[in-house]
């Protein structure tokens, strides 16, 4: 089987079923057989994300401000936004294998096992939008994963970094947030699966950012590299000073960061 094409067309695919069906395909196929890297191989670039065709795509300034979640519309709204951070992370996954065939084959069970979750964090959400009355691009979205996932092709150290270590570990910072937002409502049967649907994302979350910890650690020590290294990726990227108003300090140690990292991202404490 050739890898690389069956992840191409997954990655381009906007069909979930498609993007699933191809994704446990490349898993199979990696959990039987070492994938050898193809020395001439060449990884396409992508102009477009694949939800191009379903969503309208906008700056993050111009999307609607968010409503009460007491109007379905307003849950809706939240249900979107959240179903297209799992669905852009799919895309993320799978182009984290793709664009890196050098990289250790445990690295792409990881990351074929991460795109696999995310698929199913996509479906759960879109089966609550589903019974809201809507579905995936109902609601304009921006593309600031894309872009990211774009900005860092050219080197898997900053892919690391980036995605998994800061985007996915943002989203460690926000995802009680939501639920302390929503807890008090939750006798609303769909605002309880939402909540039962974050506390998995959750869980699952942490296990991605720490397979991008892993692997940000190990190319730190294959190319001689301070683990330090990753507060220069962040100032490059100007992610640095980003305001962090709650950093989820149990849920980043157990991915993987460390008390140090976390007080200069902000942290006023860290035991």
């Amino acid at each position: 089987m050739n890898i690389s094409n069956v992840l191409e067309q997954a990655i381009r695919s906007d069909d979930i079923a498609l993007k699933e069906q191809l994704t446990l395909k490349c898993l199979a196929y990696c959990n039987q057989n070492e994938v050898p890297c193809e020395e001439a191989f060449v990884p396409k670039v992508f102009e477009t994300p694949s939800y191009a065709q379903k969503c309208t795509i906008v700056p993050p300034r111009a999307l609607p401000a968010r409503k009460e979640f007491e109007s379905r519309e307003g849950l809706a709204t939240l249900v979107h936004a959240i179903a297209h951070i799992e669905y852009s992370a799919i895309d993320l996954a799978l182009d984290a294998v793709y664009r890196f065939p050098q990289m250790p084959h445990a690295y792409k069970i990881d990351w074929l096992v991460v795109a696999e979750d995310e698929i199913r964090h996509y479906k759960m959400l879109h089966r609550l939008l589903v019974a809201l009355g809507y579905t995936y691009g109902d609601f304009p979205v921006h593309c600031g994963l894309f872009d990211a996932s774009c900005h860092t092709a050219d080197s898997v150290l900053d892919r690391m970094a980036i995605i998994p270590r800061y985007y996915e570990a943002s989203g460690l910072d926000v995802n009680p947030q939501i639920i302390k937002k929503l807890i008090n409502k939750r006798k609303n049967p769909l605002i309880q699966e939402l909540i039962d649907t974050l506390n998995l994302i959750y869980d699952e979350e942490i296990d991605h950012v720490h397979k991008g910890d892993k692997w940000f650690k190990y190319l730190c020590e294959q190319e001689g590299l301070e683990e330090s290294v990753y507060f220069e990726i962040l100032e490059r990227y100007r992610l640095l000073d980003k305001h962090r108003p709650h950093l989820n300090v149990s849920g980043r140690k157990e991915a993987g960061f460390s008390c140090g990292e976390m007080k200069r991202l902000g942290a006023k404490s860290c035991d």
